[in-house]
C-alpha cells in the first residue's frame, strides 16, 4: 500500500538512469510510496539524457530501456491537468527558475513534497527533499 507521495523533478529522473542510488531508492520504495512526475519533466529529462548519456559512454539502446523502466514506476501527470495551477506555481517558483513550474504544480495539486537536487524549490512553500535525505521521508511512518 502506497502511503507516501512525492513528485520527482527532472534531475531525479536523469540521476535514476545515469546513476545507481536514485534508481535503487525508487525500486526499494515503489511499493510503499507513489512517485509522480509532470509530463514536461519527463520530456526535459529525455532531452538531457540524449545529450549526457553519450558523453558518459552510454548508448541510447542502453539508457532508453532504463528510462522506460523508471517511468513504469512513476505516475505521469499530463500538462493539461496542471494548467489550473500554473499561475500559482509560477509565482511560487518565481524568477529562480520559471521552467520548474510543472513540478511545483504537481506538488501543489497533490499536496506533497518534491524530490530534487535543485535549490530553486527552497522558499516556494513546497518541501524539497534531496537524494541525501529522501530516505528519511520514504521510510517514515
Amino acid at each position: 500500500m502506497q502511503g507516501k507521495r512525492i513528485v520527482l523533478d527532472a534531475n531525479i529522473l536523469i540521476r535514476a538512469v545515469l546513476g545507481v542510488r536514485v534508481r535503487e531508492l525508487i525500486e526499494r520504495y515503489c511499493d510503499d510510496a507513489a512517485f509522480y512526475v509532470a509530463e514536461s519533466n519527463v520530456e526535459e529529462a529525455m532531452q538531457y539524457l540524449a545529450e549526457l548519456a553519450p558523453r558518459r559512454g552510454i548508448r541510447e539502446d542502453v539508457w532508453r530501456p532504463s528510462f522506460a523502466a523508471i517511468l513504469a514506476a512513476v505516475q505521469i501527470i499530463p500538462e493539461d491537468q496542471l494548467q489550473g495551477m500554473r499561475t500559482e506555481a509560477t509565482e511560487r517558483i518565481g524568477q529562480r527558475d520559471p521552467g520548474d513550474w510543472p513540478a511545483v504544480a504537481v506538488a501543489l495539486h497533490l499536496g506533497c513534497p518534491v524530490w530534487t537536487e535543485d535549490e530553486d524549490f527552497f522558499g516556494s512553500g513546497i518541501a524539497p527533499w534531496s537524494t541525501g535525505t529522501i530516505e528519511i521521508f520514504l521510510r517514515g511512518k
